[in-house]
């Protein structure tokens, strides 16, 4: 499981700047699966990445997330108020994936009947739904801590065959710990999705941390807060269970930025990470 190294060095491709056009401040590991904070150092109101919109707080912070998939060059473009745009292009480390084959699961739920087509699509609706929020707020600016404590029994990214099905890449990180076990909440942030008894995922709370940041918290026992609540890092928000499609107690941690699933560990240090200033066309330390 080793990085292809790619030289990380930015490039200026094009650019239409405006006189008051200064620096932007990129903060992270530029690798499939991470999450970067960045920071506008002039009066740029908003940030396209990979086709999507990303806002830019008053005080010129955003986030965007490299997907699993994400391309080996990544073009961001800073927009301002008068119209114009600059655009940078960012090189992205790709990642040799594993691939885990897991034998034992009951097959209706590698390939659930129809009888079960209602319930998965209620489920995909609500997950989606969810995962497309893009409120005002910041609280992910507060940092984030491991929800539970415990063996690391499925890596963020790998792809998994359930007996002999090849089914989609991982999108979270799976935290294998007794049933029963307490699950903090990994940041503050809102609950916008709490319990449901899911076919997949089970039951399962999704917090909203701001500016299209949300983390997940699948195959609860049950779910201790409801949807609507405001909740601070640290606070029990439910019991590591096996409920969905789980062989046995674990929590699934996820996280997804405008809909995009990345590493949720590469939240633990948001606040820490290495930055570079990007400048004229200048990288800059």
């Amino acid at each position: 499981m080793n990085y292809k190294a790619i030289c990380l060095t930015i490039s200026i491709l094009a650019a239409t700047l405006p006189s008051a056009a200064k620096a932007v401040e990129l903060c992270g590991d530029f690798k499939q699966g991470e999450i970067i904070a960045g920071r506008v150092k002039d009066n740029a109101e908003a940030v396209i990445f990979n086709g999507k919109n990303y806002p830019v707080t008053e005080d010129g912070y955003f986030i965007l997330a490299f997907g699993r998939d994400q391309k080996a060059n990544a073009d961001i473009s800073l927009l301002y108020p008068d119209g114009g745009k600059r655009l940078h292009r960012l090189p992205v480390e790709t990642y040799d994936w594993d691939i885990q084959r897991i034998n034992g699961i009951p097959q209706s739920k590698v390939t659930p009947d129809s009888s079960h087509d209602a319930e998965i699509r209620r489920e995909q609706k609500d997950v989606r739904r969810s995962l497309t929020v893009m409120q005002p707020g910041d609280y992910w600016r507060e940092g984030f801590i491991l929800p539970v404590k415990g063996r690391i029994s499925g890596e963020f990214g790998n792809q998994r065959i359930f007996n002999g099905t090849p089914k989609s890449p991982h999108s979270g990180t799976d935290i294998a710990a007794p049933e029963g076990t307490p699950v903090k909440a990994s940041g503050s942030g809102k609950v916008i999705l709490s319990g449901k008894n899911y076919f997949y995922t089970g039951n399962m709370v999704i917090i909203d941390h701001g500016q299209g940041l949300q983390t997940i918290y699948a195959h609860l026992k049950e779910a201790k807060v409801k949807a609507g609540e405001i909740v601070k890092q640290g606070q029990i928000i439910g019991l590591v269970g096996h409920t969905g499609r789980a062989t046995g107690p674990h929590l699934h941690w996820g996280a997804s930025l405008n809909n995009v699933r990345f590493r949720p560990h590469s939240l633990l240090n948001l606040n820490h990470k290495t930055c570079r200033n990007i400048t004229d066309g200048k990288k800059t330390d």
